[in-house]
């Protein structure tokens, strides 16, 4: 069995006050699960910039394969704000690259030899992107493990995409926040989280929901039971990728068969890491 492991959606610079790094959910999802030793491939689309020359060269320092087409929209940019406790506030360019990922025949030979995608809401926000991503989770074998980090992101999803993406996936991964404008928007009702994520579970056939809860913890809602674990202290430098971070380990510790519990064990841990580092793809221990 083939082990390629897929981020698809954007990519594009995370522009702090201080620089640029190279980020968007899906390119930190495979980079994280490269760092374990799986064949893990970024699928989005940059510019014929400048900044497009500079984000091949940075996934090359990263050592992180890819399927990039280039076009004449720009190379994704996003401001970052940072709050006193390191949590980013997000201003998203549009009509950029990766709003733009064309469906092709490699995307196709990629999508067949896939043995996990992971894909988010905030690349679906255009059409052209949003039916190749469709596309692409249609054209994977059927029993390709599909991951939803919904990944919110300002007014850039609808109740129809959520919809469809929870109907498409395996796996939700999903944050506090995130979970009480979904349940606002699916009516959905109870004080304890476990009273929507099992609701959800039932009526979208997820076989998980990842649910993470910042310094609050994080569950995994799955049919065996659940499993939850502290958030560590650690020295926060920012928080962003983190979440990615912790998709990417669980999915390649559950790839590698490990149990529910020793891939969120090992997902916390990496998460707390990337926490303590700049950017979303600091050079692993």
């Amino acid at each position: 069995m083939s082990k390629l492991v897929v981020g698809i959606g954007e990519l594009l610079w995370d522009v702090f006050p201080t620089g640029k790094k190279l980020g968007g959910a899906p390119a930190n999802f495979a980079y994280h699960v490269s760092r374990f030793g799986l064949d893990s491939l970024v699928v989005s689309a940059i510019g014929l910039d400048d900044l497009g020359e500079e984000t091949v060269q940075a996934l090359e320092e990263h050592d992180l394969r890819y399927h990039l087409d280039r076009l004449e929209e720009p190379t994704g940019t996003v401001q970052v704000t940072l709050d006193g406790n390191g949590v980013p506030q997000y201003e998203i360019k549009t009509g950029v690259a990766w709003d733009n990922i064309p469906y092709t025949k490699e995307l196709a030979a990629i999508a067949s030899e896939c043995q996990a995608v992971c894909f988010g809401s905030l690349a679906q926000r255009s059409p052209v992107s949003r039916e190749t991503i469709g596309w692409f989770l249609d054209a994977v074998p059927a029993d390709c493990l599909k991951v939803f980090d919904i990944n919110l992101r300002q007014a850039f999803y609808s109740k129809g995409v959520l919809e469809d993406s929870l109907k498409r996936c395996d796996i939700l991964k999903i944050n506090d926040e995130e979970l009480v404008t979904v349940a606002g928007m699916f009516g959905y009702s109870g004080k304890d989280p476990e009273e929507i994520c099992r609701p959800l579970m039932r009526d979208y056939n997820l076989k998980m929901v990842i649910l993470t809860c910042g310094t609050e913890g994080s569950h995994v809602f799955h049919e065996g039971g659940v499993s939850f674990l502290e958030t560590p202290k650690v020295e926060v430098v920012d928080t962003v990728g983190a979440g990615d971070s912790f998709t990417g380990a669980f999915v390649a510790s559950i790839l590698a068969g490990a149990t529910v519990e020793e891939a969120h064990e090992k997902a916390v841990k990496v998460s707390a890491y990337v926490c303590t580092k700049s950017g979303a793809m600091p050079q692993m221990p």
